[in-house]
């Protein structure tokens, strides 16, 4: 009868692991270590994987992904600050790209500034310059940044109805 017992509790605490081991998450950890960011892993992306050729990975990608808020409402920011040094450019091409081009100059709320020994960084900020989120940019490309800014910053441009009066005005003023 020990025996029986013994081997009983074995093979329960055999399947309580198995069970936990199928059933359960990666950590952020396991996921870094197959090369994914659990934190900004979004199940839609693994999904794709498929169109890529890529199905041998899917299983692990949705042991690190979290759904996609099925509303989402973007939060718009009053202001950014992209921080990055300088020195750090050899190693981040893309960000330098991006902050070389003319693509900041669209973004009228958008402050580049560098900090010495400092990976890039963009601070989302209110309109009294509190920031309100802290992003590490580092994998981005010069896409996913101006992507980003042109979603969550707010608008400097005039709304359609303001633009619309101001023709009316000009035309108003030139006629003949």
């Amino acid at each position: 009868m020990y025996l029986s017992d013994s081997l009983c509790l074995t093979l329960t605490t055999v399947l309580s692991i198995f069970t936990n081991l199928v059933w359960s998450e990666f950590t952020s950890d396991d996921c870094w270590s197959l090369g994914l960011n659990k934190a900004n892993l979004l199940c839609s992306s693994c999904d794709q994987l498929s169109s890529f050729d890529l199905n041998i990975l899917k299983d692990h990608c949705l042991q690190c992904c979290h759904p996609g808020e099925t509303t989402t409402k973007v939060q718009r920011y009053a202001k950014a600050r992209l921080e990055v040094c300088t020195c750090k450019f050899g190693a981040y091409p893309q960000i330098q790209a991006f902050v070389k081009s003319d693509r900041p100059a669209q973004f009228k709320n958008l402050q580049i500034r560098y900090v010495r020994g400092l990976d890039p960084i963009i601070k989302l900020m209110d309109k009294d310059d509190n920031v309100q989120e802290v992003l590490a940019i580092e994998r981005w490309n010069t896409d996913s940044v101006e992507e980003f800014l042109k979603t969550h910053l707010e608008s400097d441009d005039p709304a359609p109805a303001e633009v619309e009066e101001e023709n009316r005005d000009y035309l108003k003023t030139n006629m003949v």
